[in-house]
C-alpha cells in the first residue's frame, strides 16, 4: 500500500458513498486508477466490505450495551464459540487488561437484555463481568488516520 492507496482509503472513510468520478476529481487521479486500486484493495483484503446502516436497524434493537467479561481458566475459546452463536452478540472483541472479552450486545428491551446478561453470566468459564448501556451514538464510525 502506498500514499495513493492511503489517500483513497481516507477519502472513503470520510464518505463511503463517494463515486469513483468524485474520488478521481478530489484526489487528482484518473477514474481507471481509482477503479483498479479499489479492486486491488478489495482482493488483497485491505477493504473487507462496505455497509449501510439503516434507521430500522437501530429501531429493531433499541437497547444496546457493552459487556466486559473475564474468563476463568483456559475456557476462552469455548466461551467465544458459545457467545458467537448468540444472536444478541453483535460483535465480540478479545482484549488485554482486566477484561478478556468485550461484547457488543443488542436487545429489544431492558427485560430482554437482562435475560441475555443472565445467560452469558451462567456460561461455564465466565468468572466476572461488567455491562454498560449505550445511551446514544454520537458518531458511528471514526475515520482512521492513514
Amino acid at each position: 500500500m502506498d500514499d495513493t492507496d492511503r489517500k483513497i482509503l481516507a477519502a472513503l472513510q470520510k464518505n463511503g458513498r463517494a463515486a469513483i468520478a468524485t474520488l478521481a476529481h478530489d484526489l487528482n487521479l484518473s477514474r481507471s486508477t481509482i477503479r483498479l486500486r479499489l479492486a486491488r484493495l478489495q482482493s488483497s483484503g485491505e477493504i473487507i466490505g462496505f455497509t449501510t446502516i439503516l434507521k430500522s436497524d437501530a429501531a429493531h434493537a433499541p437497547v444496546r450495551g457493552l459487556m466486559m467479561i473475564a474468563i476463568q481458566g483456559r475456557g476462552t475459546e469455548r466461551v467465544i464459540r458459545q457467545l458467537s452463536a448468540m444472536n444478541a452478540v453483535e460483535a465480540l472483541h478479545t482484549t488485554n487488561g482486566k477484561w478478556d472479552l468485550i461484547l457488543e450486545l443488542s436487545a429489544t428491551s431492558l427485560e430482554q437484555l437482562d435475560g441475555i446478561l443472565r445467560e452469558i453470566r451462567l456460561l461455564d468459564g465466565v468468572a466476572t463481568s461488567e455491562t454498560n448501556l449505550l445511551l446514544a451514538t454520537r458518531k458511528l464510525a471514526r475515520p482512521k488516520r492513514i
